[in-house]
């Protein structure tokens, strides 16, 4: 297991396996903006040394619309955890926060600038949901990663 920790802006934990076993990184984030950069960034790297480049674009633009939905609209949270977890054809990413109140996703008017998220989330991923959590909600997405998947987006 290897752990980076960033002056106590961040921590990762990457946990390599061999090629048959779930591969797994956790990042523990402040809920701040610059932390939709950090999670995408460490999403890409990870990817990268995974052999997941073929959707690393649609795993970065996942990532980033679902910490930034913590950013912006999760009441009472200081603090957020960013999951990756890589199976044989699969690639699950988990956002946890500690707000109880889960994403209302809506469907945004021609003229508004922001409210999107959910729309990509719902083009990109094969499947998503959210789930309760003892501290407050997970969202989470998947990916297929099989070799006939394509970039995604």
């Amino acid at each position: 297991m290897m752990t980076v920790e960033n002056g106590g802006l961040y921590a990762a934990q990457a946990c390599p396996s061999g090629a048959d076993s779930p591969r797994q990184l956790r990042m523990t984030l402040p809920a701040v903006e610059e932390s939709v950069r950090l999670a995408r960034y460490a999403t890409r790297a990870v990817l990268t040394a995974w052999q997941l480049t073929h959707v690393d674009e649609a795993a970065a633009l996942l990532v980033s619309e679902l910490v930034t939905n913590v950013v912006r609209h999760a009441r009472g949270t200081d603090v957020i955890t960013v999951d990756l977890h890589a199976g044989r054809t699969w690639l699950r990413i988990e956002i946890q926060d500690t707000d109880r109140h889960w994403p209302q996703p809506r469907i945004p008017d021609g003229f508004d600038e922001s409210g999107f998220g959910f729309i990509l989330v719902e083009a990109l991923a094969s499947n998503w949901g959210v789930r309760e959590t003892a501290a407050g909600k997970a969202v989470w997405a998947e990916l297929d990663t099989g070799p006939e998947s394509g970039p995604g987006i």
